[in-house]
């Protein structure tokens, strides 16, 4: 007997009517995030015949070079979360401010923030790449400031990401769990593949730049070095390292696998807390990954509970399977982990 499918629309109702978890706004706003990550996949997939490669001979706000596609997949949400009244405004690494969504109706409930292709150095080498979001309750008031957006990470309401890769792939939470779909292109949408996606305690992969060893603080050079003795070494069992430079596709494999990730702080911007984007990147994909079970500290603290200074922050990103990510954070602290003697 074949399964029934459940559409990603079929999934969020249920959500709504069944569990309470959402509220109709939240639901269709989810649904538009959606259905532009499908534009997004359709532009991708073209590649060199949608003129989509290459760079757009522009930088955006953190100074980094632009990709076409960087700029469409920004118009694309941009331009598909306009028309609806569940969005007060956005939020895109692309972007030096916030988007304030025209008053054509009823200001929305919800602040929505996203790295509209997460990966863009991987773009014209046909590997994976993605769209990151998050989204937040909006403070009450009228106006809407860019303050608003300053709300730490386990405030959020919905969080996710979309990846091209030889599926398009959506992987969300909305506080109860992480659910995975899948593009299915003759049916036109996503199809639930997964639920309640859980991430093992325990690991034999990593994923770091292993190229910037050299500018790793202590606690990261120790953690690497234990992986790389193998099973001779204290950790006893011998490691793989996996690093795709796309941190959408890292953390995909993670959650379907296991592994840790970590883009660390180094000691060559040493006045800078880290390269990720606590608001676009890091919130998000920390919720995600504490849903599944897993764990994401900055080698400090929890990054979910980080208070956000400015909307273009960045911090330290160390996330993935829990006994992996404690044993570095302990090392950070000054501490043993278990098992150390």
């Amino acid at each position: 007997m074949t399964q029934k499918r459940i559409s990603l629309t079929q999934y969020l109702v249920e959500q709504q009517r069944v569990d309470g978890l959402i509220p109709g706004q939240l639901r269709l706003l989810l649904e538009v995030v959606a259905r532009a990550c499908k534009r997004i996949s359709h532009a991708v997939n073209k590649g060199a015949l949608g003129d989509v490669l290459g760079t757009a001979g522009s930088e955006n706000v953190q100074g980094e070079v632009q990709k076409k596609l960087d700029i469409i997949a920004n118009e694309v949400l941009i331009e598909a979360n306009e028309w609806g009244g569940h969005l007060a405004a956005m939020a895109s690494e692309e972007m030096d401010g916030i988007y304030q969504v025209p008053n054509r109706y009823p200001q929305g409930e919800y602040l929505l923030m996203f790295d509209p292709l997460d990966g863009s150095s991987n773009i014209d080498v046909n590997v994976s790449i993605g769209t990151i979001f998050s989204v937040m309750r909006k403070p009450e008031g009228a106006a809407v400031s860019e303050q608003d957006f300053l709300q730490p990470g386990h405030r959020q309401v919905a969080a996710g990401y979309c990846v091209y890769g030889p599926q398009t792939t959506l992987v969300l939470t909305v506080g109860d769990g992480v659910a995975m779909f899948t593009l299915d292109r003759e049916m036109g949408s996503f199809v639930l593949v997964e639920e309640h996606m859980t991430i093992p305690a325990d690991t034999r992969e990593f994923a770091i730049n292993m190229s910037n060893m050299r500018h790793w603080d202590t606690p990261v050079r120790r953690y690497i070095d234990e992986c790389l003795a193998g099973k001779e070494g204290p950790r006893g069992k011998d490691f793989n390292m996996r690093w795709i430079a796309s941190m959408v596709a890292d953390v995909h494999r993670i959650l379907t696998r296991g592994g840790i990730f970590m883009y660390p702080w180094d000691k060559r911007e040493p006045n800078k807390p880290g390269k990720l984007r606590l608001m676009y990147e890091a919130n998000p994909m920390a919720w995600l990954v504490e849903q599944a079970g897993g764990a994401a500290t900055n080698g400090y603290e929890r990054i979910l509970d980080l208070q956000p200074t400015q909307l273009h922050e960045r911090v330290s990103v160390i996330l993935g399977s829990k006994n992996e990510v404690d044993r570095v954070t302990q090392y950070h602290q000054g501490k043993e982990a278990p098992g150390t003697v």
